[in-house]
């Protein structure tokens, strides 16, 4: 009765052992390659072959005790010890079914057979080579494996019975049936969770890519955005600065030996915008904002001086006025008063090379919600298209598409009224941001 009582608990204790058998193929699937170490696996890995040797030596002892002296106790203690041997030698072979590994699990199911029909108490052993087999095999020869380890664990048991028991017939197949059952499912969760993984990673890898072409595409509008606001800032101030410098120079060479008087201030003149053209250029090197408005006094003085320096150097050829209308609220945003300065200064510039104006006005004016910058002139004006705004004389055309690019950054509207013989009116209104901007 006593060996009859061992023997149902022994395969009670298998279905345990199976469950952590399981999570140790889980986690020998990680470890292979899937995911990082699992520390509740290598501790369940530790019980496992803990309780593999504690079987092995209870069995031992229990056979001593029961049978000493007997001839074949020599051979039981030596198929134990290369048994204990196999048993040690199996994780350094690796989880894989190698033929070297598919070797070593059959001799040692051969030895622990042998170990069985010598002594049947030996067939306690059976559960961790049962999860073993499991974790090695394919399906098929898996359970091929259970179905020998479970017939050789019911013989035993039989054999120790003192009769004929049911229960110990029918309960060893139910708890192996059982106990494979979850390790099945248990492996199936592995292979799904595996799966998981790698798309999770083939997502976040998708993600990572998404977001380095993002940051690539953000970078290439920003570097374009920044040359097309470069090539304004140049095209308003060093090129029509340089271009100035150009005719008083050409106009002083033609005047030498005429009227030196005449030739000294074309020089004189060319003389001052080269200053002013070192003062834009160094502004660009320090923060790309304009002169004028880096002096203080906002952009109505700096209007003002624009159009008191336009007058000079056109030499009494054009003048320029300039009026302020309305009081602003609140301080207009740096990049609006940047904006509306290089606009006046990219329209006088047209006005100046190209309309044979006498004189010209610029009109700022405040209407709360919004400010507009008006420049006319009473030159020979041009006709103005249906699809925007183009000279039809020969002309560049390169200030109005800047200046039209730049009411379009602010979000605002540009209007152009003009007509051959009856001058132009160029008409920029800008909205103005219901909270206050913090200085650039």
């Amino acid at each position: 009765m006593v060996e009859h009582g061992s023997g149902s608990p022994e395969v009670a204790d298998g279905s345990g052992a199976g469950a952590g058998s399981s999570r140790i193929s889980r986690s020998e699937a990680e470890s292979s390659g899937i995911s990082g170490s699992d520390p509740d696996a290598r501790w369940l890995a530790l019980l496992m072959h803990a309780a593999f040797f504690l079987l092995l030596g209870a069995s031992l002892t229990r056979f001593l005790m029961r049978h000493p002296g007997e001839a074949r106790t020599p051979w039981i203690i030596a198929l134990s010890i290369t048994l204990a041997v196999l048993y040690l030698l199996g994780p350094v072979l690796g989880s894989r079914p190698t033929p070297r590994r598919l070797t070593w699990l059959g001799v040692l199911v051969l030895v622990w057979m042998v170990l069985v029909v010598l002594a049947p108490s030996f067939a306690w052993c059976a559960v961790p080579l049962f999860y073993t087999g499991l974790r090695i095999l394919p399906p098929r020869a898996a359970l091929a494996l259970v179905a020998l380890l479970t017939a050789f664990v019911v013989a035993a048991q039989l054999r120790l019975a003192t009769g004929f028991d049911p229960n110990l017939v029918l309960a060893p197949p139910a708890v192996a049936a059982v106990a494979t059952a979850v390790f099945v499912h248990m492996q199936r969760q592995a292979v799904r969770q595996r799966e998981l993984a790698a798309r999770q990673r083939e997502l976040i890898d998708d993600l990572l890519r998404t977001r380095r072409e993002l940051a690539a595409t953000e970078r290439r509008e920003g570097t374009l955005a920044e040359r097309q606001r470069l090539s304004m800032e140049i095209h308003d101030t060093l090129a029509q600065g340089l271009s100035s410098q150009q005719m008083l120079l050409q106009a002083a060479d033609r005047t030498w030996s005429a009227d030196p008087d005449a030739a000294r201030r074309h020089v004189r003149t060319a003389t001052g915008i080269a200053e002013r053209n070192l003062a834009e250029a160094r502004r660009f090197v320090h923060d790309l904002a304009p002169a004028d408005l880096a002096e203080g006094g906002g952009l109505e003085a700096a209007l003002h001086a624009l159009a008191a320096r336009e007058s000079a150097q056109a030499a009494g050829a054009l003048t320029v006025h300039c009026h302020v209308e309305g009081t602003p609220h609140a301080p207009l945003p740096d990049r609006v008063q940047s904006a509306l300065l290089r606009i006046a200064q990219g329209a006088l510039a047209n006005v100046r090379e190209h309309s044979g104006a006498s004189a010209a006005g610029l009109t700022l004016t405040h209407l709360g919600d919004r400010v507009v910058l008006d420049v006319g002139d009473n030159g020979r004006g041009f006709t103005v298209e249906p699809g925007g705004p183009r000279p039809t004389a020969g002309v560049r055309g390169h200030g109005l598409p800047a200046i039209r690019a730049r009411v379009h950054q602010l979000g605002g509207t540009l209007t152009i009224e003009s007509a051959p013989g009856e001058g132009t009116v160029l008409s920029a209104e800008v909205p103005l941001p219901t909270t206050p901007e913090e200085p650039a």
